[in-house]
Order: structure tokens, then sequence, then C-alpha cells
């Protein structure tokens, strides 16, 4: 494909006839099956030399259909579904998808669930910022913050494990609850981990927040402005690195948020570098409101005892009383019963904003089930951000957006 230039007025046709020259764009296909684009993600790049001219995101290789799976199911049993869109913050899925059918039944949780679900939605938080810093080391070439990030996620497991009896897929929520209480101290050990991992976070970013080779190849690279990120849908991180301060967990409050003190971080200039930021930042307040939970720790149930058609009762009570029995046998064969009507409701998970619009005609299955996953918002956007970029700046490109590909091709 031939490459225009424009020329001088004074230069004749004959110069300009023989200064023209030719160079042909090259496509280039990077992924499914590439360690950086994160899963399997396919780009298809457009490049004249090493600049990329184009770059389109091509999805659909995972083939999943949970929305649809969500609609022949009930909605107990759909919970372990959300464990696999952000498979890397399993427990921040499953409150809000729990969240979004209370809100279809009109449902209240006690103030001990709340505080559950919020230690667990921020070590959630953590663990997958945790995971995608040390994925983006090694992107671009720090192999060392990999293996201490890890070993911090390999603490959190057992956190997770204690808590939920399973390291990857929780399905701790219920409708209405938790699975089970916190074990007994628990709490406390959550606490000392907090304690422990903030001096080891402070060193992690060390490695790479003043290292030179790191700043060259993040600082004004994949720079999105604020009104692109606005535009593309972007949420999380990647929109508050653009310099947009737009959190739920502040502007609508849920699970009792607006009882905790923290801060939103957000960058100044939305290349790779501010998003890297706001992620280390992000860590520090998630430790700050989980200290906060805990202290503030109430006693009580954890799951709303009232809620009859809804949660499913306490196995000691199955195996001691009848009408328990009946109860249990009537939500796990039928669902829980919901009323009629349409609701949408999202949170502030690792990644951004995660939604699911739900419809009801009532009983214990979805009529029609839609998920917002913040991934696949932000991948919108790598058409305008990577043009114009070195091909090497595209792996730092994708490394700084964090996504996963499970909720992309949901």
């Amino acid at each position: 494909m031939a490459t225009e230039f424009a020329y001088p007025d004074n230069a004749s046709k004959t110069e300009s006839a023989s200064q023209e020259f030719q160079t042909e764009k090259m496509a280039l296909a990077m992924g499914p099956s590439h360690p950086s684009t994160h899963g399997v993600l396919r780009l298809s790049l457009e490049l004249d030399g090493e600049i990329v001219t184009k770059c389109d995101p091509v999805l659909g290789y995972l083939h999943r259909g949970d929305e649809k799976i969500a609609e022949n199911m009930t909605y107990n049993q759909f919970v372990p579904y959300t464990d696999r869109l952000d498979y890397l913050a399993p427990l921040a899925n499953n409150v809000a998808y729990a969240l979004a059918v209370e809100k279809l039944a009109k449902l209240e949780v006690p103030a001990r669930c709340q505080a559950i679900r919020v230690i667990v939605s921020e070590l959630a938080r953590i663990s997958a910022h945790l995971l995608g810093l040390g994925a983006y080391g090694i992107d671009v070439g720090a192999w060392s913050v990999f293996l201490y990030a890890f070993e911090e996620r390999e603490k959190l497991y057992k956190l997770f494990e204690e808590l939920t009896g399973a390291r990857f897929t929780t399905s701790y929520t219920r409708i209405g609850g938790v699975a089970r209480d916190v074990p007994e101290g628990w709490n406390g050990r959550v606490e000392a981990f907090c304690d422990q991992f903030l001096p080891i976070l402070e060193e992690i970013l060390g490695l790479l927040t003043r290292n030179k080779i790191f700043q060259d190849r993040t600082v004004d690279v994949g720079i999105i402005s604020k009104a692109d990120a606005i535009a593309y849908g972007l949420t999380g991180p990647n929109l508050r690195g653009s310099g947009v301060p737009m959190d739920l967990r502040k502007d609508r409050p849920y699970s009792g948020y607006d009882q905790y003190e923290f801060d939103v971080p957000v960058g100044a200039k939305g290349d790779c570098y501010d998003r890297y930021l706001c992620r280390g930042e992000e860590m520090r307040q998630s430790v700050r409101i989980i200290r906060q939970a805990i202290k503030k720790f109430p006693s009580g149930a954890w799951y709303n005892e009232d809620a009859k058609t809804i949660f499913a009762p306490q196995k000691a009570k199955v195996l001691s009383s009848m009408e328990e029995l009946i109860n249990n046998f009537m939500i796990v064969t039928e669902g829980p019963q919901m009323p009629s009507g349409e609701v949408y409701f999202e949170a502030e998970v690792p990644k951004g904003l995660l939604g699911f619009f739900i419809e009801s005609k009532g009983g214990g299955v979805p009529y029609r089930m839609k998920i917002r996953s913040p991934s696949f918002c932000n991948l919108s956007i790598l058409p305008k951000v990577c043009a114009g970029n070195l091909v090497a700046d595209v792996v730092s490109i994708l490394g700084s957006l964090d996504f996963v590909m499970g909720e992309c091709d949901r």
C-alpha cells in the first residue's frame, strides 16, 4: 500500500516522482496463544515497520455462554459460575451477583454479613492486583516482582481456603448471606496478614516505581485521555488512571462501604505508569478498609434469618426439623422464589464495574440475565490507544489494562 508524502510547493513534479517510494504494511496476529495477551485474546495488528497503524481485538475463543447458562439454572446454582468470570477475584464476583439478586428480592442482609462481604471483596482486590502486577512485571522484564507477588497471593489463598473450603473457585456468597460464618481466629489471621503485607508491598513497588527500565516502558506510553476513557466505557483503575475519580464504593456505597474511610487514587496523564500507580495505591487502601471492618466487626447472624424462601437453612436445622428439611428441598429443587421485575446492579470489583441485569417473571430461575464485564469494556479502547505505538508498547499497554478473558467471553 502506497504511503503518500507532502512535498514543498516549489518542488517540481519530476523531483516529486523521483523521491516517491513504496512501503508495504504487514499484518501480524498477536495471540490467541501469546503469553502477553493474558489469555485467549487475538490482536490483529497492521504494522508499518515497527509502528502499529491498526489494532483489532478478536474475542470469542472461550465459547462460554454464561448468560444463557444462568437462564437455565436457579439463582443459587449460578453462584459457582460467577467464580469463573474474573477467576482472579471470585469472592468479589460472588458478592456482586448476590447483591443484584437481593436487589430484585428487596432483601437486606445483616451487618455481620455485610462486613464479611467487604473483607472478602477487598482481599480479592489485593489478590487480583498482585497477580496483575506480577504478570505486568514479567511483560516488561521484571521477573522478581512476579515471585514476590505470588508469595503474598499464596498467603491469601490459605486464608480463602480456611473461610470457604476452596482456594480458587470459592462459591462462598449466597443469596441472602454467605455460606458460613468466619472461623474462630480468622479475622486475627487476616489482620496479621495485613500487618506483614504492607512492608512487602512497598518493597514490591520499590522494584518498579523508580526503575529506569520500567519507566521507559510505561511513562508516556498508552495514554488514554479523560474524555476517551469516559467515551469508551472504561471503569476501575483504567478509568481512575486517566483522572476520573469514579469509584462505586464512594459514589453509590453498598454493603456498608459508606462506614469506612479510604481514598480513591487517580492518575494525571492516563498512561501505563499511572494505571500501575493506581493499582499499587488501591492495595494500600484495601488494607485500610479491611482493618476498619475487622475493628468494627459486628456480632449476630451472617445471613437473613427471615428469608425462608430464599436462603437455604443451616445443615444442623435441616437434620433436626421437618419444616426446615422441606424448606431446604424446595429451595434446592425449585430455587429461591423471586418476584417479577427487572433490576440492574453493579459493584466495584478489581477490574472495574461488574454489572448484572436480571429480568424475572417470578419463580426460581431468571428469565433473562446480562452481564456487564469490565474487562470486555476496557478492551474496547485498544484500537484507539495502540495505533501509533511500537509493537513492543502493545505488550505494555495490554499489561496496564489488566484484563481477564474469562469475563470477556462470558
